[in-house]
Protein backbone atom coordinates (compact mmCIF):
# COMPACT_ATOMS: atom_id res chain seq x y z
CA UNK A 1 0.00 0.00 0.00
CA UNK A 2 1.23 3.49 -1.14
CA UNK A 3 -0.42 6.96 0.17
CA UNK A 4 0.81 10.50 -0.27
CA UNK A 5 0.29 12.92 2.86
CA UNK A 6 1.68 15.25 5.06
CA UNK A 7 4.03 15.16 8.12
CA UNK A 8 5.02 18.32 10.54
CA UNK A 9 8.49 17.96 12.09
CA UNK A 10 10.40 20.14 14.62
CA UNK A 11 12.13 23.58 12.91
CA UNK A 12 15.60 21.07 13.05
CA UNK A 13 13.72 18.06 11.29
CA UNK A 14 13.31 15.99 14.11
CA UNK A 15 10.04 14.04 14.88
CA UNK A 16 8.67 14.88 18.74
CA UNK A 17 10.40 11.62 19.56
CA UNK A 18 13.61 13.30 18.91
CA UNK A 19 14.39 11.43 15.97
CA UNK A 20 16.27 13.20 12.59
CA UNK A 21 14.96 12.76 9.53
CA UNK A 22 15.72 14.44 5.74
CA UNK A 23 14.50 15.18 2.16
CA UNK A 24 15.08 12.43 -0.25
CA UNK A 25 15.55 9.49 2.20
CA UNK A 26 13.18 6.46 3.64
CA UNK A 27 12.76 5.30 6.88
CA UNK A 28 11.49 2.01 8.04
CA UNK A 29 10.64 0.40 11.14
CA UNK A 30 10.21 -3.43 12.08
CA UNK A 31 7.39 -4.70 14.31
CA UNK A 32 3.70 -4.62 14.23
CA UNK A 33 2.53 -1.01 12.95
CA UNK A 34 0.50 0.56 14.96
CA UNK A 35 -1.20 4.21 15.09
CA UNK A 36 -0.67 6.18 19.09
CA UNK A 37 1.63 7.72 21.27
CA UNK A 38 2.26 3.54 22.34
CA UNK A 39 2.67 2.26 18.68
CA UNK A 40 5.03 1.60 15.89
CA UNK A 41 5.53 3.21 12.68
CA UNK A 42 5.67 6.54 10.91
CA UNK A 43 3.19 9.23 11.83
CA UNK A 44 1.52 11.39 9.15
CA UNK A 45 -1.99 12.57 7.69
CA UNK A 46 -3.58 12.47 4.21
CA UNK A 47 -4.46 15.94 4.97
CA UNK A 48 -2.47 18.72 5.24
CA UNK A 49 -4.48 20.33 8.20
CA UNK A 50 -4.76 17.99 10.13
CA UNK A 51 -0.77 17.30 10.72
CA UNK A 52 -1.43 20.95 12.76
CA UNK A 53 -3.02 19.09 15.13
CA UNK A 54 -0.24 17.90 16.78
CA UNK A 55 2.63 20.80 16.19
CA UNK A 56 2.93 24.32 17.10
CA UNK A 57 2.83 26.12 13.40
CA UNK A 58 5.37 28.91 14.02
CA UNK A 59 8.17 26.86 14.46
CA UNK A 60 7.43 23.59 12.74
CA UNK A 61 8.24 22.14 8.61
CA UNK A 62 5.37 20.45 6.91
CA UNK A 63 6.79 18.04 4.38
CA UNK A 64 4.98 16.34 1.61
CA UNK A 65 6.26 12.35 2.37
CA UNK A 66 4.89 8.87 1.02
CA UNK A 67 3.83 6.32 3.71
CA UNK A 68 4.20 2.32 2.48
CA UNK A 69 4.10 -0.79 3.47
CA UNK A 70 1.88 -1.85 6.31
CA UNK A 71 -0.04 1.13 6.95
CA UNK A 72 -2.36 1.48 10.36
CA UNK A 73 -5.28 3.80 9.97
CA UNK A 74 -7.09 6.10 12.50
CA UNK A 75 -9.81 8.09 12.42
CA UNK A 76 -10.94 10.38 15.29
CA UNK A 77 -14.42 11.42 13.88
CA UNK A 78 -15.10 12.54 17.40
CA UNK A 79 -12.82 15.72 16.80
CA UNK A 80 -13.36 15.63 12.70
CA UNK A 81 -9.68 14.11 12.03
CA UNK A 82 -9.75 11.53 9.90
CA UNK A 83 -6.96 9.70 7.36
CA UNK A 84 -4.37 9.81 10.51
CA UNK A 85 -1.78 7.16 9.63
CA UNK A 86 0.95 5.07 11.05
CA UNK A 87 3.51 3.43 8.55
CA UNK A 88 5.87 0.80 8.12
CA UNK A 89 8.08 2.93 5.54
CA UNK A 90 7.78 6.65 4.64
CA UNK A 91 9.86 8.44 2.31
CA UNK A 92 10.19 12.54 2.88
CA UNK A 93 9.41 13.86 -0.36
CA UNK A 94 9.62 17.74 -0.22
CA UNK A 95 9.90 20.34 2.70
CA UNK A 96 6.83 22.68 1.44
CA UNK A 97 7.72 26.10 1.78
CA UNK A 98 5.07 28.84 3.66
CA UNK A 99 3.55 30.09 0.79
CA UNK A 100 2.80 26.81 -0.82
CA UNK A 101 1.12 26.03 2.68
CA UNK A 102 -1.12 29.31 2.35
CA UNK A 103 -1.61 28.31 -1.28
CA UNK A 104 -2.96 24.88 0.20
CA UNK A 105 -5.20 26.59 2.77
CA UNK A 106 -6.58 29.20 0.66
CA UNK A 107 -8.17 26.11 -1.48
CA UNK A 108 -9.62 24.04 0.94
CA UNK A 109 -13.03 23.49 1.32
CA UNK A 110 -15.70 23.42 4.44
CA UNK A 111 -14.51 22.12 7.04
CA UNK A 112 -10.60 21.09 5.77
CA UNK A 113 -10.60 25.29 5.37
CA UNK A 114 -12.35 25.74 9.06
CA UNK A 115 -9.61 23.24 10.65
CA UNK A 116 -7.02 24.91 8.87
CA UNK A 117 -7.92 28.45 9.87
CA UNK A 118 -8.33 26.93 13.63
CA UNK A 119 -4.91 25.33 13.52
CA UNK A 120 -2.53 26.88 11.42
CA UNK A 121 -0.72 30.01 12.90
CA UNK A 122 -1.07 32.54 10.14
CA UNK A 123 1.25 35.96 10.21
CA UNK A 124 -0.60 38.80 9.55
CA UNK A 125 -0.41 39.60 6.04
CA UNK A 126 -1.76 35.43 5.11
CA UNK A 127 -4.71 36.79 7.52
CA UNK A 128 -5.52 39.75 5.18
CA UNK A 129 -4.89 37.06 1.69
CA UNK A 130 -7.53 34.73 3.50
CA UNK A 131 -9.57 37.79 4.33
CA UNK A 132 -9.79 39.27 0.81
CA UNK A 133 -10.33 35.79 -0.53
CA UNK A 134 -13.49 34.65 2.06
CA UNK A 135 -15.00 38.33 2.34
CA UNK A 136 -18.12 37.33 1.21
CA UNK A 137 -18.15 34.19 3.34
CA UNK A 138 -19.31 34.99 7.19
CA UNK A 139 -18.37 31.84 8.37
CA UNK A 140 -14.72 31.79 7.12
CA UNK A 141 -14.48 34.97 8.81
CA UNK A 142 -15.79 34.48 11.99
CA UNK A 143 -13.24 31.69 11.78
CA UNK A 144 -10.73 34.09 11.53
CA UNK A 145 -11.79 36.51 13.57
CA UNK A 146 -11.95 33.82 16.58
CA UNK A 147 -9.04 32.60 16.04
CA UNK A 148 -6.62 34.33 14.36
CA UNK A 149 -7.12 37.31 15.30
CA UNK A 150 -8.51 36.71 18.84
CA UNK A 151 -11.54 37.72 19.03
CA UNK A 152 -14.10 36.06 21.22
CA UNK A 153 -17.52 37.61 20.24
CA UNK A 154 -16.92 36.38 16.67
CA UNK A 155 -19.68 33.91 16.98
CA UNK A 156 -21.47 35.48 19.41
CA UNK A 157 -25.75 36.55 18.59
CA UNK A 158 -25.87 40.24 18.08
CA UNK A 159 -29.16 41.28 19.96
CA UNK A 160 -30.89 44.08 17.97
CA UNK A 161 -33.29 46.27 19.30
Amino acid sequence: MEIIGYKCFNDDFTNRYGEKFEVGKTYNVSGEVKFGNNGNGFHFCKNIEDTFRYFDTKECLVCLVKGEGIIDTYEDEYNGFYDMYSAESIEILKKLSREEIINIGLNLKFDRLFRFIQLFKLNKNEIEIFIDKFKNDVNVLNYIKYYQLNDKEAFKIKKYV
